[in-house]
């Protein structure tokens, strides 16, 4: 099974938990400017929110 979260970019859960400890990263938006997840179709903004909301 794939922990792909944004299958447009090909980002997965730890692509973005590592992105997010190594960059500080707090937002949505700020993960999508560091690693393009979320920024094709829309459709994994609620997951990454959650994955923010976990680590924080």
């Amino acid at each position: 099974m794939s922990n792909e979260i944004c299958n447009c970019m090909g980002i997965t859960r730890e692509e973005i938990i590592n992105a997010c400890k190594a960059g500080n990263l707090k937002t949505v938006e700020e993960v999508g400017e560091a690693t393009g997840a979320g920024t094709g179709c829309g459709g994994c903004i609620d997951d990454i929110q959650q994955i923010l909301d976990e680590i924080q």
